[in-house]
């Protein structure tokens, strides 16, 4: 499929500008393979998790413990996942366009609800007007908090939320995958909720539809 094309075009091409930059200004492709020891482990996981992830189609569900959620159209349900409850928001930061960055962990003091998406994924792309809608029904109960899974390619995506006319949700990159790192994830999208005090209520392993009664339940466990 295109999309998928599309992806790992754009994971080779992440993959190649941070060897560029993080190996000697000497080499150059194709001297890949002389690159390649050069990179990061973490750089290096960031690109196979990629490539897992594209093979997965976007909706490989594999989750423990999972109940099965609402399908949606010809997507696979989506799976509602207990096992990690009690976990502490990681220390992770995030940029923005603009070069701004965001700490994770300066967002405990109110419900969160994280969505690692990709502009490449089109059930994560289906999902971003019901979870912008979300944003705007719960207000300051709930910050909706977006980040995006397509490598160092800001402007791309803010550019590609304008176009879909989303209205609250904020263009954030995660440039080195490290969230779908720390959750071990090979599905996009994931949602995790989390309360007021930085724990972990649960995660969703695939699409929603997040404007549903069965949804309203399931961020209200972490409102209580």
């Amino acid at each position: 499929m295109s999309w998928r094309h599309n992806a790992l075009s754009n994971g080779i091409e992440a993959f190649i500008s941070r060897m560029i930059a993080e190996g000697p200004a000497a080499k150059r492709p194709p001297h890949i393979v002389l690159e390649l020891l050069l990179l990061s482990s973490r750089s290096f996981k960031a690109l196979i998790l990629g490539i897992t992830v594209i093979a997965a189609g976007c909706d490989r569900q594999s989750a423990p413990q999972a109940q099965p959620g609402a399908a949606q159209g010809g997507v696979p349900a989506a799976v509602i996942d207990r096992s990690h409850k009690g976990n502490r928001l990681p220390e992770l930061t995030f940029t923005d366009p603009t070069g701004k960055t965001l700490r994770l962990t300066s967002l405990q003091g109110r419900p969160l609800l994280i969505n690692l998406w990709a502009t490449w994924c089109a059930p994560c792309v289906a999902e971003l007007p019901t979870l912008d809608a979300l944003a705007a029904r719960e207000g300051t109960r709930l910050k909706v908090l977006t980040v995006s899974q397509d490598g160092p390619k800001k402007d791309a995506v803010a550019s590609f939320m304008q176009q879909r006319g989303v209205k609250l949700l904020e263009p954030w990159i995660d440039p080195d995958l490290a969230m779908m790192m720390h959750y071990q994830t090979e599905v996009l999208p994931t949602t995790i909720l989390y309360d007021a005090e930085g724990r972990e209520v649960w995660r969703v392993i695939g699409p929603r539809e997040w404007g549903d009664a069965e949804s309203a339940k399931l961020i209200a466990e972490g409102l209580e």
